[in-house]
């Protein structure tokens, strides 16, 4: 032992212990670092009532009032918090996250994570108000619920938006008729009648219009008197968790529940067991009462594999809709529609027939992607300059034109191709049977699973019947073992993929 070096010690610990003054200018400052990395709607949902408490032997406690927030950040801002700390404090290796109540926390600190405890409007973002999917007084009124004893009306806060987003300027084509058809029946029911079909299910990948549906639809039917709420998965996350702060959750499941018309975005999206739960809770309870519910994601909803078996299947009960890829006389059609506007603002802005064919044929991907090649197109035109040609167009917007990417192959479309292919039906593939007829096509639609999808084993074996994921291993290290010795069967493989890939 040496006494002297134990003091060192010691005296070393005490002067990288930061004083209370010193920890809070320094936290203020990790939050300002926070919020420009993040933005400010990010950092206000998920940072507004995170406090840090103490900094001890290069550990950093902080507490929050809620479990689900404490997982949400220890989930997902966990090393962002640690990077910060260690740039403005230093010497912390480490961080743990404890659950307080409202009524044992210590007030929250002033500055950048200031937000009264007692008033749930004070840690939204600017963006984020009681913003009503009606934009009408009247609507609003009437979907709130009574909470506190103070008499006030509590509301639903629902997801902005954006007014140019209607039916009138939704561009109809073959891939998106079923949908847009089928949202307008929605948004032309009137009050009190019986939902034509609700849940209405409307699935695609990005950039094919699923948000401009889905608003067009909210400003209709808020046009009529309905009361509506439109809400992202993020927008219903943070307001679960807002409520759940503020002890104001009855009320909040209450307003939610009394809604004519729920719209619900980016479904695949959600996360956590409590939020999931309320999510199904509130789906049952509006369907079960008869009222309208709309859900967009980007996958159908057996997909949804974060979800409960139960919610997939309220889903799938309804009306589901894909909007397919976008066809060319479809992006035509965009095309003009952004060409129009553009020229609106730049009288001389032209672009001849061929240039507008090129472009619709060459970017096949989605709607944003032709906004951008319009931008780009304008940026290339000036006034008094030759009129755009197709190479000159080419060159543009080539960082746009990508390579024709391979069609993403679903799990049942696999199982179908295989049962036709060994003539035997879907459902022998999943059913538990052994025998060599069906054992066979039931091991090479598992590998082909594993080989075209990125599903995982444990999500393939679900999807087979709930099996086991080591089966899977084994079926797939099966043919993989066969097809070293096996010619024909290897010959079989490539041309089942290339069916499922091409068509």
């Amino acid at each position: 032992m040496n006494p002297s070096a134990d003091l060192a010690t010691a005296a070393a610990d005490l002067r990288v212990i930061p004083t209370m003054r010193n920890l809070e200018d320094s936290w203020r400052r990790c939050c300002t670092r926070l919020r420009a990395e993040l933005g400010e709607d990010v950092f206000t949902s998920w940072f507004g009532r995170l406090a840090l408490d103490t900094v001890e032997g290069g550990r950093a406690h902080f507490f929050v009032p809620t479990r689900f927030l404490k997982s949400w950040i220890e989930s997902h801002y966990h090393e962002r918090i640690l990077t910060a700390l260690e740039a403005e404090i230093g010497a912390v290796a480490s961080i743990s996250i404890s659950v307080r109540s409202s009524t044992s926390a210590p007030a929250p600190q002033s500055g950048p994570t200031a937000a009264p405890s007692n008033n749930p409007k004070a840690i939204e973002g600017p963006r984020v108000g009681a913003i009503r999917a009606s934009m009408h007084a009247s609507a609003a009124s009437r979907s709130g619920s009574r909470t506190d004893n103070g008499g006030r009306e509590e509301t639903v806060a629902g997801s902005p938006l954006d007014r140019r987003l209607s039916f009138a300027s939704f561009l109809v084509g073959r891939s998106n008729q079923l949908a847009f058809s089928a949202a307008q029946r929605v948004a032309g029911n009137r009050g009190g009648e019986p939902p034509a079909f609700s849940p209405l299910y409307v699935h695609s990948a990005v950039g094919l219009g699923k948000t401009h549906l889905l608003q067009a639809t909210a400003h209709a039917a808020a046009a009529q008197g309905r009361s509506v709420v439109y809400l992202t998965a993020e927008r219903f996350m943070y307001g679960f968790v807002a409520a759940l702060q503020s002890q104001t959750a009855i009320a909040f499941k209450e307003a939610l529940r009394s809604v004519e018309l729920l719209i619900f975005d980016d479904a695949q999206f959600l996360q956590g067991k409590a939020i999931q739960a309320e999510f199904g809770h509130a789906l049952n309870a509006l369907l079960d009462s008869g009222r309208q519910v709309v859900v967009a994601a980007d996958r159908p909803p057996g997909d949804l594999e974060s979800l409960e078996e139960r919610v997939r299947s309220r889903l799938a009960g309804g009306l589901c809709v894909e909007m397919s890829a976008l066809d060319e006389p479809l992006r035509v059609k965009i095309l003009e529609a952004r060409i129009a506007a553009a020229r609106a603002q730049n009288p001389h802005f032209e672009i001849s027939p061929a240039v507008l064919a090129f472009v619709a044929h060459s970017i096949t991907s989605n709607g944003r992607d032709l906004e951008g090649a319009v931008n780009r197109l304008l940026a290339h035109s000036i006034e008094g300059a030759p009129p755009l040609t197709v190479e000159g167009a080419e060159i543009a917007i080539r960082d746009l034109i990508r390579a024709k990417e391979p069609k993403r192959v679903k799990i049942e479309e696999i199982q179908k191709l295989v049962a036709s292919h060994y003539s035997v039906t879907r459902a022998d593939i999943l059913s538990s049977r052994r025998t060599a007829t069906v054992v066979k096509p039931r091991q090479v639609a598992m590998y082909l699973a594993k080989a075209l999808t990125l599903r995982s084993l444990p999500e393939i074996g679900r999807r087979f019947g709930g099996r086991d994921h080591t089966t899977v291993l084994h079926a797939v290290r099966k043919i993989e073992g066969l097809t070293s010795s096996d010619s024909a069967l290897r010959e079989e493989l490539e041309l089942l993929k290339r069916m499922l890939q091409e068509y």
